[in-house]
């Protein structure tokens, strides 16, 4: 739990900056089309930390590579304060950046989780550390909306400064906290080449799969507050209250999501999540009040979770302990440079085109991910009747 609570005051930066930085990058930036740039910035900084972070904590250890992630995370929410009071754009980017290596290394709890955890525990490890986002996704937009006018004529730059404490709290606990270090097989054990490690279905359908959730999912979020405040004329505290209970529906399944893999397989999970997305895509483009909003933000994020930690799992399943560094890092990587290109894009194409083609473009990521599935379905299957023809004629 005490992961639980790390990974919770990390997301808290993260829900708070999907709250705000569409709407400071609108306030201060040159070119409006640019206001989900910052987010983009945030994912980009995640997914390139995704590989450098797993390779430290291989070296140093768990504890130490989160404590100095978090450390980046402090000077990132510090000069992303200054950014707003300066009206800097650029150094508003870069300080958000700064916040996504943060993201990238606290991604990362949820496989500390499972290197602690039995060999059947492994999947409710990793979902019972992503509960902790229920208290970041009503902690960030919070703070975002109760301490964004703490500085006078600098929006949300009070919101940032009150982050950082968070920051102190999440070392505080890491220093209480017992993590293995890396043994002498993690470090120094055999591994196989590159390509037989990602080339394995598993681990294709397992990334395709948690690329297209966490694409749809940062198209449809990314745009949630400018679609709302700037296209449907409601208030900046609806469009926080819609970002919260989005928030919770990514996160509060995982009470549950674990238990579902364990019973029934990650496959249907994954198929569940898709079918949820698509739900979403469905209310959104039947109107634009606030009901419909927080309707399908809450789906969205249902729909992210399964598809999220089924992926996660099935990706834990792939790798030795000497390969899952590079395995772990390489997952995050090209799932959250997905998300990254789609928050960008989220700016784009809502700012010229509008909140229907946000949802519209969402559509062809799903289907990639509904055919890597019945490719894998069909695969194992063909290998058990193969199996099966061999052993009738051994018979």
């Amino acid at each position: 739990m005490l992961l639980s609570l790390c990974f919770a005051l990390t997301g808290t930066t993260s829900s708070l900056t999907v709250s705000a930085s569409p709407l400071v990058g609108f306030q201060i930036a040159d070119n409006q089309a640019l206001a989900t740039l910052p987010l983009s910035f945030h994912l980009i900084g995640t997914m390139l930390a995704g590989i450098p972070a797993s390779f430290l904590m291989k070296n140093v250890g768990r504890r130490y590579g989160f404590m100095i992630g978090t450390g980046i995370g402090a000077f990132g929410a510090a000069s992303a304060a200054g950014a707003i009071i300066y009206s800097n754009f650029y150094l508003f980017c870069l300080s958000i950046f700064c916040l996504g290596i943060l993201s990238g290394f606290g991604q990362l709890y949820r496989f500390a989780a499972a290197d602690v955890a039995t060999n059947e525990f492994k999947t409710k490890a990793v979902s019972l550390v992503m509960i902790g986002g229920i208290i970041a996704g009503f902690i960030g937009p919070t703070v975002a909306s109760k301490a964004k006018d703490l500085i006078p004529n600098a929006e949300f730059a009070g919101s940032y400064l009150f982050v950082i404490m968070f920051h102190f709290l999440i070392v505080l606990i890491l220093l209480g906290t017992r993590l293995p270090r890396p043994d002498d097989t993690e470090q120094k054990g055999k591994t196989r080449p590159l390509k037989e490690i990602f080339s394995q279905p598993k681990f294709l359908v397992a990334v395709l799969s948690a690329m297209a959730g966490y694409g749809v999912m940062a198209m449809v979020m990314t745009a949630t507050p400018l679609a709302m405040t700037e296209g449907s004329g409601h208030q900046f505290s609806e469009a926080a209250f819609v970002i919260q209970w989005h928030v919770v529906g990514m996160f509060a399944p995982s009470f549950f999501t674990g238990s579902l893999i364990h019973r029934y397989g990650s496959v249907p999970i994954i198929f569940t999540g898709i079918l949820l997305n698509v739900l979403c895509i469905a209310i959104n483009l039947a109107g634009t009040d606030v009901f419909n909003y927080w309707s399908s933000l809450i789906l969205l994020g249902m729909g992210w979770n399964f598809m999220f930690v089924a992926g996660t799992t099935m990706v834990i399943e792939t790798y030795s302990p000497a390969e899952k560094a590079i395995v772990q890092g390489v997952n995050d990587f090209l799932v959250f440079g997905t998300a990254a290109v789609s928050s960008l894009l989220a700016g784009v194409v809502q700012t010229s085109l509008g909140w229907r083609a946000v949802n519209l473009s969402s559509i062809p990521l799903l289907g990639v991910a509904v055919l890597a599935l019945l490719w894998y379905i069909f695969r194992n299957a063909e290998k058990e009747v193969i199996s099966l023809v061999k052993q009738d004629s051994t018979a």
